[in-house]
């Protein structure tokens, strides 16, 4: 192997602005000499929640999600959009505005790049426990796909088969489910709740 290249972004063209993505064309000097074009979906990140009760039933919701014309069974999760919102902070308004559940400790599970051959998606998945039901949030509305969601309480052993049938697919929930059930098996070190 070789010295470790240095991958300069030589020019960068937005080719598109959207609400939650904004894909850029990058052109990159790669090793040995010469440049290649990549497409750059950039997006602001988001997290996701193990809500785990203390029945280990684990919180499942079934959404439709529009780019791949289905319903998924996945995690309450949503984007990091608010301003100045740490993303623990994201994940408690989340898990109150999908399923109605505050938790009384929490901690980071794991860190993932959903699809880091063409974006920089960044998911922060959690844990969180000791579930207590609380109101919807204050001027939380809801609309659209959430409007259709179904939630369950699923036993997170049963959970974790439906990952090996193929039932539960949402990359989020996959890499969730099955953390949840290492911690609860090996009880492997945690990174801070605040790591990135």
């Amino acid at each position: 192997m070789g010295t470790p290249h240095d991958y300069r972004v030589l020019d960068s063209e937005t080719v598109f602005e959207g609400h939650v993505i904004t894909l850029r064309r990058d052109t990159v000097a790669m090793p040995g000499g010469g440049d290649s074009v990549r497409e750059v979906v950039a997006h602001q990140g988001a997290v996701a929640v193990v809500a785990l009760d203390d029945a280990d039933r684990v919180l499942l919701l079934r959404q439709y999600r529009h780019p791949v014309g289905r319903h998924l069974w996945e995690l309450p999760a949503g984007l990091r959009d608010a301003d100045g919102e740490s993303p623990v902070e994201t994940a408690k308004r989340e898990l109150a505005e999908e399923a109605q559940l505050a938790a009384a400790r929490w901690s980071l599970l794991a860190t993932i790049y959903s699809s880091p051959g063409f974006s920089d998606e960044q998911v922060l998945i959690y844990l969180a426990e000791e579930l207590s039901d609380v109101d919807l949030p204050e001027g939380f509305t809801v609309e659209h796909e959430e409007a259709d969601m179904t939630v369950e309480r699923v036993p997170l052993d049963d959970a974790v088969q439906r990952v090996f049938d193929g039932d539960i697919r949402n990359a989020s929930a996959v890499v969730g489910l099955l953390a949840a059930a290492q911690v609860r098996a090996a009880k492997p070190r945690l990174r801070p709740l605040d790591a990135d």
